[in-house]
This record gives structure tokens, sequence and C-alpha cells, in this order.
């Protein structure tokens, strides 16, 4: 049944397990509802029970598997199950500084509306993280988009980009932290995945609860409209090209709303529990998640007159009202008696603060509307006791490794070979994205992710900085979900080493397709396992994420992308400078071992049929060579420092003279394969930008530590950036100046592409 003809009851009408399937319900959910209640659900009930039982808000598919994180640690002050995690920064000092971050996807939104799909996620992130008390100070993305060649992709781009940037920047927050690659399997789904990150005294941290017997329940920010509605359902099911019409419509954001929203928020919060109790985002499924959450989380129930609830259309039913997913809006939970001190402080901000209901203690949700009791559901069979199912799956099979036969047509043209990976719209520069973004606004972005491997941003007012990278390579993990999982951790990990932070922190968003084909549900397991694995092996703490599923489109679904975000601390930035400014003659060494093949390899995708068996990483090395590499970091002559990642030590040696703006040369050492110690991606190594006073000192540190460590060569000593192999035989060699300006072409040209093909 269609979701229009849901809409033609009434709110006080029974239902069918025909309009539960138009809510998400399956038939045996439906029926475990009536059991659950006691009775058939009206029009109101079924709609509230559709959004916190679908798997947008419930995680019924994959809380089996996410209980498998490892969540605790001396640091963690709140771990999963709040809006977002909150991390200790000053261990010792009991009002010391803390950070709470979360990362969400927004991926269907985004791909039916790309501006406010993308700007209203950054909107959703922005609350998740101030509602725990703290203030934005810091913002990144990760996008995944279709081929380059696809008649959407460049509009998506072009809609997503301007929505972050629009949101973001009219919010004040900078986004220090950008990662887009395109691939087919994106073709029909984006992926737009949110991250945002604030800092809070750890002794003034808020949770989301509704306590105290008769308290007052009050909605404060902006009005309710009807856009967004079935927005968590609509999240929770594959997209099919033949039913567009029947998509529900994008929330619209108002980053100028927001910011008075925080700033009445943050407000509130200096003075403390004389005023407030507990305090909630309406996020997915709107004022519907808040209140059952909130209820559920404290044991209690409430009694809400929805015709209390500030609207801006007329005739809102209680439906509406309940499912709407309008922005910029919270519930809170006052003291009883202090209405009018919260009403005063939102008003001086312009904003509606209206008290809706009051706190019971029978754990029930009531809601009435003109005088007529709509709703009476229990809070926390809802909010946590959804159904959760073992889906059944089929555990993915390793690929074979990779052949003689199989590579060796790569080797007939080196110089094709390099270029398609440094021009490749996944590896080139992606300053057209980053110029849209203000960086800067708040005066604490020491590094963003334009030139440097992670973002740094220090926390006013002191000398502690925080260290951001968002990172997935999703092609490994198409090959290998559970290796390819680690390694987006260990990307992370090490790209926060690199400038010289302790990692502290792990928030995921793990993007899959259906969880009813066992093969993708498998892919989610075997993601989930992956970074479990890897966060107690790195012995770093996974405090809060998103699962986003269905990302599908008809039988095509995305790859498997398990977005890891890290957070990192340098403790003193006095022992850490920010990448000092390279010049010529600078020597760039590699530490660590170099790889010996191209088994899964980016400069593979596309060559050969067969992309290669993913190597399992040696993690315990791995965490000693990261630890190695944050030590030279803080202080002595390293000037900067890069993981090789995606491209291979090639696109991490462009990087870095792109960056410097400086030409690069390296040579090989003896004995060392061309196409695997430039392209190849089996292993972690870095390299660091030493001066010339320094290198015999960063030789005797690696002999000392037993850690490999070559010098390849240095920056701007030729107008060209060549590769040469381990006989010194130049393979690779490119006017600089023409390369870099034709990889920061690659993206805006697929840009202008676009806006001609739609003149």
């Amino acid at each position: 049944m269609s979701k229009s003809a849901l809409n033609k009851l009434k709110d006080t009408d029974l239902t069918t397990s025909e309009h539960g399937q138009a809510v998400g319900l399956s038939l045996d959910e439906f029926e475990r509802a009536v059991k659950l209640i006691g009775r058939v659900p009206n029009k109101v009930e079924l709609g509230c029970i559709g959004a916190m039982w679908s798997e947008h808000c419930s995680y019924k598919s994959s809380r089996v598997h996410l209980k498998r994180l490892p969540s605790a640690g001396p640091r963690v002050l709140v771990g999963p199950g709040e809006n977002a995690g909150v991390v200790d920064v000053e261990p010792g000092n009991p009002q010391g500084w803390a950070v709470a971050f979360k990362v969400e996807s927004h991926n269907h939104p985004s791909y039916i509306e790309p501006y406010q799909g993308a700007a209203t996620g950054v909107g959703g992130i922005l609350r998740d993280v101030f509602t725990m008390g703290a203030r934005p100070i810091a913002a990144m993305n990760l996008l995944r988009f279709g081929r380059v060649a696809h008649p959407k992709t460049p509009s998506l781009v072009d809609g997503v980009v301007r929505g972050i940037g629009g949101y973001g920047n009219c919010f004040g927050v900078p986004t220090v932290y950008s990662s887009a690659e395109f691939d087919a399997a994106y073709d029909g789904n984006v992926l737009v995945n949110a991250f945002a990150l604030g800092v809070l005294r750890k002794d003034r941290i808020w949770k989301g609860n509704a306590s105290g017997v008769g308290n007052p329940v009050m909605y404060v920010g902006a009005k309710t409209g009807r856009d967004g509605i079935h927005g968590a359902t609509m999240a929770s099911d594959s997209f099919s090209a033949g039913k567009e019409s029947e998509r529900p419509t994008v929330q619209v954001g108002d980053p100028f709303k927001e910011k008075l929203l925080v700033e009445a928020c943050l407000e509130l919060f200096e003075r403390g529990a004389e005023l407030l109790v507990g305090i909630q985002d309406m996020g997915a499924a709107g004022l519907t998640s808040s209140l059952f959450e909130m209820a559920s989380r404290a044991g209690s129930g409430v009694v809400i007159d929805l015709d209390q609830v500030p609207a801006r259309e007329t005739g809102m039913t209680a439906y509406e009202l309940m499912l709407s997913e309008s922005q910029e809006r919270m519930v809170l939970v006052a003291q009883a008696g202090k209405d009018d001190d919260v009403r005063a402080i939102f008003h001086k901000w312009d904003l509606d603060c209206t008290t809706i209901g009051t706190v019971s203690d029978d754990g029930v949700v009531r809601l009435r509307k003109d005088g007529v009791e709509v709703c009476v559901l229990p809070a926390t069979p809802l909010a946590d006791e959804a159904p959760r199912y073992e889906r059944p799956f089929t555990a993915p099979a390793r690929p074979e490794p990779l052949t003689r036969v199989d590579v060796q047509a790569l080797k007939k043209n080196p110089i094709q070979i390099v270029l398609d990976v440094l021009l490749s719209p996944s590896t080139a520069p992606k300053t057209w994205i980053y110029k849209q973004y203000d960086r800067e606004v708040g005066a604490g972005t020491l590094m963003d992710g334009t030139h440097a491997a992670a973002a740094l941003v220090r926390i006013p007012e002191t000398q502690i900085a925080v260290a951001l990278a968002l990172c997935c390579n999703s092609r490994q993990c198409s090959l290998d979900p559970h290796e390819g999982a680690v390694r987006a951790v260990v990307e992370g990990v090490a790209r926060i080493s690199a400038v010289g932070a302790v990692a502290v922190g792990v928030t995921d968003c793990l993007n899959y397709g259906s969880p009813l084909v066992p093969e993708q549900m498998g892919q989610l397991a075997a993601g989930v396992d992956g970074i479990a694995h890897a966060c107690r092996v790195l012995e770093v703490p996974v405090v809060s994420g998103n699962v986003s599923l269905y990302n599908q489109t008809d039988d095509q679904s995305v790859l498997p992308t398990p977005a890891v975000g890290v957070v990192g601390v340098v403790d003193d930035l006095a022992t850490v400078a920010p990448a000092m400014p390279l010049k010529a003659g600078d020597v760039l060494i590699r530490i660590g071992a170099p790889p010996t093949s191209l088994e899964g390899s980016f400069a593979l995708w596309g060559k050969v049929g067969r992309k290669g068996a993913l190597p399992v990483l040696d993690l315990a090395a791995t965490s000693i060579l990261c630890g190695f590499v944050r030590d030279l970091r803080r202080g002595g002559h390293v000037l900067d420092a890069r993981p090789t990642l995606l491209g291979g030590l090639a696109q991490c040696l462009f990087d870095f003279a792109r960056c410097a703006d400086l030409s690069a040369r390296a040579t090989l050492p003896v004995d060392e394969d061309f196409f695997a110690s430039f392209l190849g991606e089996e292993r972690l190594c870095f390299v660091v930008a030493v001066d010339n006073q320094g290198v015999f000192d960063v030789q005797r540190r690696c002999a000392d530590a037993g850690i490999a460590s070559a010098v390849l060569g240095a920056l701007g000593v030729s107008s060209s950036f060549r590769l040469q192999d381990s006989g010194g035989d130049v393979v690779f060699d490119r006017p600089f100046q023409k390369l870099v300006d034709d990889a920061e072409a690659v993206v805006p040209d697929l840009i202008a592409s676009g806006r001609r093909r739609s003149a």
C-alpha cells in the first residue's frame, strides 16, 4: 500500500497491516505492535511505531553486530547511545576540556535534493554535538559520487558541495577536512556523511532524558512544517528508479536559525541544573524520536498537547506534527516552575519556546490534539525494544591473488599508469571543493585537509589541539570488507599520527546496501568485525556512530563504505608545531618497509579484471610505526609527514610537492620494483620531509627503533616531477606545474561539463 493511501486516514482511524507496510513495517512487525499495545494502532500511533522501528532509528538489522565494537576506555565520558560521544582531552582535571563528536549519513535526501539534503545533514550533526553542551569548532565530510561520465554526477557534486558550504559557512563552523571519490557503484546512491566536533567542559555534559515527574516538556527552535515527513522510513528502504514520485520532500535548512539556536542553548547550559534537566535534538523522525527516546532513557512518560507545537503551516494534523523532520528544532525538559526563565532565554534569541507537556511517571507517551487523545504508546518498547534481527548473511570470500599475467600489461606503459593515478577524479586535488568551505572561521584552524594529512584545530584559549580525519578506501572494502574496514581505522590513526596527535576516539558511519541480501549483510558483519579488531589492537574506542543501509537502487548497491572518523589530541602545541613551510632542498624520507606487490592497489582499478587479494596488515607493527612517526613530529627536524594511502607512494610524493608548490624527484633504493614501490598499497608507510640538518638524526632514530627508512629524494631540485627506478633510470618525468594544473582542473572540469550539458 502506498503512503498516499495511508494519508487519507484520519489521525484516530484504526489501521491495517497494509497501512503498516506503507510506514515500513512487515506483517510480523505490525502484529508484534498490536500485541505490544493490546489493540490495533490508529494512524498516529502507527506512524510513531513505523518511525521508531525503522532501520534508520532502531538499527534493527545491525545492533546484533554493533555490540562487538569496543566502546570503553579511560578517556570515554559518554559512549554510544547518546546524541554524540564525549572523550576527555584533559585527564586529571575534573573541570577540564572534553570533545563531543559524531558522524552521520544524509545519503538518500542528498540524492533526491543535493543542496538541501547535504545542508540539513550538516545542520543535523551540528545539533547532535551542541545538544551535549558543546560548542562546535570543526566539521568534516566524506562524499562518494558516481561516474564522472554519468549525467547526474556533475549536478550532484555541485549541489552537495554548495549545500555543505552554504550551511557550515553561514552557521560559522570551519569545514576542515573532506574526502570525495567517484565510482560507478554510486551512480544511483551518493553518500554524504557529515561529521562535527565540539568542545565542552567535562563537568557540563548534557544528555537527552525526560526525568522528574511534573517537569515541563518544552519545544524550542524553528516552527514545524510538512517537510521531511517519512524521512526516517525513506532512509530505511532502497531506491527504485520507477518510484520517484513516492519519495518524500527533503527538509529545508536555515543555518542562521541554527546559529541562534546554538547560542541560546549554550546560554541555557551556562545556567546548568538550575533550569535544565535534559535536552534532545529533533533529528530523524522529528518529535517522535525525541519524545520516545527521552522518556525511555529516564524510565518515565510524557503527556503532550500537540496544539501547543509551533506550526508554520495551517491545519497540520497530529500525524504530521509528530513525523515532520523540519530542521533547527529541539525538545528539552526544564525544572518545574522554570518555564518562564527558559522561555526568556530563547525569546532573547528570537526563537520559539513553548511548553508542550509534562513528564509523567507511567512510562507512556500520551498525545492530545484538539482535545482528543490521539496516541497512547509505551516509551521504552518503542525506543529500546524494537525488533532485532540476526539477518542471514554470507561471509565474503577473499579474492584470488594477482598473477604475473594480471599485471604484466601495466608495465608496458608506466607513464600512463602513473598519470591515470595522479589525474583520477578520486585522487586529484579537491581544491574546488575546499574553496567553498570556510576553513578559518573561529580562528582555531591550524591545519586543514588541503595541505596536511589531517586537520588540526586548537581548543579556544588553550595549548590543546584536536586532530581529525574521516577515512575509507571503499574499493579495498569491496575486495575484502573485513580488511578494508581495518584499513579505514588504520588510515585515520595514521593521518592523526602524521600531525603528531594521539588517537583518542573513533566514530563511524557504516554505509552498506540491503540487509535483506545475504551478501550485503555479510559485508556489514565483516566490516564491523574489521573496525572492532583494529580499534582493539590500536587501543582507540568507538564512542558514537551511525548505520546507513539500503544504499542501493534496484539491484545496484554502493561499495561497502564504513567511514571512520578518528579524533586525536595534541596536549601541548609547544611540542608539535603545525606543518612547517617546506623549501627547496628539503629531503623526502620513506619511513617503514615498502610494499612489494600491487594487490588491492588503486592503480589496478579498471585496468585488469582482477584487483587482487588485499593483504592482511600487521596491526601490531602498524601501531608501532604510527607511534614512531608521531614522536618524530614532536620537535626535531621533521617538517611534515604523510602516510602512503590511495595511489601509493607516487600520490603521496605528488601531494607533498603540490602542497609545497615545489617540484620533487625520487629514486627508489636498490632492488625495489618500480610499480610495487611507487603504486602499491599493500602495507602502510610514511613519507616525512626533513631539513638537511636532520637527515642523519631521522635515519639514526629509525635504525635504533628497528624501522626501515630510505632517502628517496628532495623537493624543488628541478622543474619536473620525476620518479626513477632503483637503477637510477627515469621512468616518469613530467613538467611539474603542468601536472599540477592538470590535476587541479579535474574536478572543476567535471562540474563545468555538467553545466554545459544542462544549459
